[in-house]
């Protein structure tokens, strides 16, 4: 049987890099690419017209910067998702980016291979941050005032936002608390409304502001 494939556009004003890009994605048998943006606002109607699953999306371009073409893609193509492929790693970027909606941020220093596995994480509904990304994201953080709203959750769910946090998705979630993949859902999506959060990558994120789990 035919595994379906994942379908990826690229958003980068450099040729080289998405040369680069297009003969990386060209040799994994899962991964398709559908569509080339050289700015941000081509991106965005390029996304809109052919609803790609990922986005690599450069954040300096011209038109219209990376991180809000990434909100603009999913405005109008909520299930695609974008991740934030550049050269920066300052606090700048990083937080706008992942409040735009990104569910990934990679520098472009990152191994072909963890590029690849990122798409494929992503794609599956799971957070993926290069390490030295999550470093930072630690770091500032955990200097940031405690937000309320922790104590609302049962011990359960704080059990499955610590999973969450690790980047499991729900069917591993489900196997590590021996409990149904329908109880996560369920888990999943209280912890969601309990805590004001739009997705799983803000849930991650919260989990490591919290002090819930620790980055390793």
């Amino acid at each position: 049987m035919t595994r379906e494939r994942i379908s990826v556009m690229l958003a980068d004003d450099h040729p080289v890099v998405r040369e680069g890009l297009r003969a990386l994605l060209a040799v994994q048998p899962d991964l398709e690419l559908v569509g080339e943006a050289a700015d941000g606002a081509e991106a965005v109607a390029l996304a809109a017209t052919l609803v790609p699953d990922v986005v690599l999306m450069d954040l300096v371009m011209p038109e219209l910067d990376g991180v809000e073409a990434t909100r603009r893609i999913r405005d109008v193509s909520p299930m695609t998702k974008v991740i934030a492929l550049t050269s920066f790693d300052d606090d700048d970027r990083i937080f706008p980016a992942i409040k735009a909606g990104a569910a990934g941020y990679l520098l472009k220093d990152v191994r072909p291979q963890e590029l690849v596995d990122a798409v494929r994480r992503v794609h599956r509904g799971e957070a993926f941050l290069h390490p030295v990304v999550a470093g930072r994201l630690m770091q500032e953080v955990a200097a940031e005032t405690k937000t309320p709203g922790a104590d609302a959750l049962t011990e359960r769910e704080l059990d499955v936002l610590r999973l969450i946090a690790r980047g499991l998705p729900n069917k591993l979630i489900a196997r590590e608390l021996d409990v149904a993949e329908k109880t996560v859902k369920t888990h999943v999506s209280n912890i969601l409304a309990k805590l004001h959060l739009s997705d799983r990558t803000q849930a991650a994120l919260y989990a490591v502001r919290e002090r819930i789990v620790e980055l390793e």
